[in-house]
């Protein structure tokens, strides 16, 4: 989701860690080091890399800033093919009514229908160019806080997965419960009966 949208949905995380001098360096390095690569002709169904605010779809942090003040404001991009299975369905049962003309067979082994299902597969993912979602951050690292513009469950995974990789933090998502987690003033005891906790159900 798009910082900039008519609509927003955001997940705020605590950024745990701290990052090694000289700050901005290496944020930067990180986020060159993990931006997205393209997978249009590529045989991978999925791949999620850090790109730029500014142009997403030529993701380049040497040309194009990311710095604002004390926020760093930069995209997470996943892009995605999806095969319709029916379509997969298709070109597999031609494929295998070639195989059994080519062979004078009646019937192919398991392994054999297994191996066509994957060459028709990869050969539809070669085919289609990947569809890229592309979800806004703004990190303030002098307050260790991230704004994530998205709710997805996938999209927050993968993000708080890159985000260790590139950068060696940890996110903390903030809710009711982490939130009070964090809260430095309370006693051991009530940190032990926080714990304890459960959700409550409000019913109509």
């Amino acid at each position: 989701m798009r910082l900039l949208s008519s609509s927003v949905s955001i997940t705020r995380y605590k950024v745990k860690g701290k990052i090694q001098d000289p700050l901005i360096n290496t944020i930067m390095e990180g986020l060159n080091k993990n931006s997205i690569i393209e997978i249009d002709n590529e045989p991978m169904e999925k791949t999620s890399g850090w790109t730029s605010f500014d142009n997403p779809y030529l993701p380049d942090f040497g040309t194009s800033s990311c710095v604002i003040g004390a926020h760093f404001v930069f995209s997470l991009r996943i892009d995605k093919k999806n095969v319709p299975s029916k379509i997969i369905k298709k070109y597999y049962t031609i494929e295998v009514a070639k195989k059994l003309a080519e062979s004078g067979r009646e019937h192919l082994s398991r392994n054999e229908k297994k191996d066509i299902k994957e060459h028709v597969t990869n050969a539809l993912i070669l085919r289609i160019p990947a569809t890229p979602n592309i979800y806004d951050i703004i990190w303030n690292y002098e307050g260790s806080s991230l704004w994530f513009f998205s709710n997805q469950k996938a999209a927050n995974e993968d993000l708080e997965t890159l985000f260790s990789k590139s950068f060696g933090l940890t996110l903390i998502r903030l809710f009711p419960y982490t939130m009070a987690n964090l809260a430095s003033d309370l006693t051991d005891k009530e940190r032990d009966l926080l714990s304890t906790i459960s959700r409550t159900k409000f019913m109509d």
